[in-house]
């Protein structure tokens, strides 16, 4: 792909509000971020991260406000978007009684992707699962259901890349395949990651996003960031202790 075709801002979020019952999951919430970026976004548990990102990726929709990602609106095009977009989630996505090999032909037939087998060859490979490719994916470990799942996420080279907490629960091993990947692919997507690891998520953002109660409490580019004020802001805001 070598970049890609957001045209400039690859998300443009203006007032967006979810709320659940009485309950405002999202308050307000307004950023850009541009093309190629790398957003981490942080906050505690009930911040609103994992709502945000399931608007942005079309499985839920906003209360009121707005949110495009490549320029489609999420709701009126979200048909279009899901063609542009990758998920990496706490939930896999995998068929459980598929082969690994089965599994990614399954989802490169649903994309319409052209020589599906050995772009499913390639990407088995590059999660260092080749060698598991004809196992039923229920005898799998946590770990590799994860590095399976990145190479389903991977399969259509989506335009931006959304990872939910993707280094949870991984192995040591499993978490240098995956650091190997983002490196591999990094200038052929934006990223949006949730972390609760402030130490990762800095070290591989272009930008960050603290959320708290809903809201955004800072959001800049990490060149403009202080690291050690930035750290502050979050134990001040979100009230826990982080390393």
């Amino acid at each position: 792909m070598g970049e890609t075709s957001c045209t400039g801002r690859a998300l443009e979020v203006q007032g967006l509000t979810r709320a659940f019952g009485v309950r405002k999951a999202l308050d307000g919430v307004e950023f850009e971020l541009p093309d190629g970026a790398f957003l981490s976004i942080f906050g505690p548990n009930g911040a609103g991260k994992t709502t945000l990102v399931k608007i942005l990726t079309t499985l839920l929709n906003p209360s009121a406000g707005t949110a495009k990602v490549c320029g489609l609106d999420v709701v009126t095009d979200a048909v279009e978007l899901r063609h542009r977009i990758g998920l990496i989630s706490h939930n896999p996505l995998l068929y459980p009684d598929l082969t690994a090999e089965e599994n990614l032909l399954f989802f490169a037939e649903m994309y319409g992707i052209p020589q599906a087998t050995e772009r499913v060859r390639d990407l088995l490979e590059s999660v260092e699962l080749d060698h598991r490719r004809l196992d039923i994916t229920r005898t799998f470990s946590r770990g590799m259901l994860q590095r399976l799942s990145i190479a389903r996420a991977l399969l259509h080279k989506p335009d931006i890349l959304f990872l939910d907490e993707p280094y949870s629960g991984l192995d040591p091993h499993a978490m240098d395949i995956l650091d190997s990947l983002i490196a591999q692919i990094r200038g052929d997507h934006t990223f949006v990651m949730i972390s609760h690891d402030l130490t990762k998520g800095l070290e591989l953002c272009s930008h960050a996003l603290i959320l708290a109660n809903g809201r955004v409490v800072l959001f800049d580019e990490k060149d403009a960031i202080d690291e050690g004020a930035f750290r502050e802001t979050y134990r001040s805001t979100v009230g826990m202790g982080v390393a």
